[in-house]
């Protein structure tokens, strides 16, 4: 199953989205973490949700750019927990939950100095979800709402806004269900 969970900075979708997927039959649960820890900022918001999810029996798999990379990381820890316990074999689930796509999307398309084109941006992450499709039965994936401010923008950050619109609506058309949180409040739009 494929869900997106969408909303504003600060509007509770990361929360949402840990109890959500913990609340699914799961024998394995990863954390896809994207975000770069790159300033004081970003430094601090890690480890927020690192401690939002602290208990919550997540393996957290940081990958801020090529997340198809993480596949192999994912079969291997599933195999070993699926032959580790009996109450795994059982169930032998695996959920992902990728946290989150604008930051992707922003590391793909501005990587290494180099900018690459919202195309060339929406073909590689849609080509790297695919691959994540496939290798769990869940795949939960949070994306910032950052479309409703009215400004104006330079040509490229258009762009990165353009690529992450459509990757949004690419994942959504995928998605199983879409959630969008308001103020702390999931409506379920799909």
């Amino acid at each position: 199953m494929i869900t997106l969970i969408y909303g504003g900075s600060s509007s509770g979708k990361s929360e949402f989205a840990e109890d959500y997927i913990s609340s699914l039959k799961n024998s394995n649960k990863f954390y896809l973490a994207t975000m770069k820890a790159s300033d004081t900022e970003s430094i601090a918001r890690i480890q927020r949700h690192r401690n939002l999810r602290k208990d919550k029996d997540f393996v957290t798999l940081e990958h801020d750019v090529d997340i198809k990379n993480s596949v192999s990381e994912i079969i291997k820890i599933s195999d070993n927990n699926l032959h580790g316990t009996l109450e795994s074999s059982a169930h032998g689930s695996s959920s992902i939950l990728l946290e989150c796509m604008s930051n992707l999307v922003a590391n793909e398309m501005f990587r290494e100095g180099k900018i690459i084109s919202s195309e060339k941006c929406i073909e590689k992450i849609s080509g790297d979800l695919k691959a994540l499709y496939k290798t769990a039965d869940n795949v939960v994936i949070v994306s910032n709402n950052i479309f409703e401010d009215g400004l104006k923008y330079d040509t490229v950050t258009n762009d990165y806004l353009n690529a992450l619109g459509k990757i949004n609506r690419i994942i959504a058309n995928d998605a199983d269900e879409v959630y969008e949180v308001v103020v702390g409040i999931p409506l379920k739009i799909k």
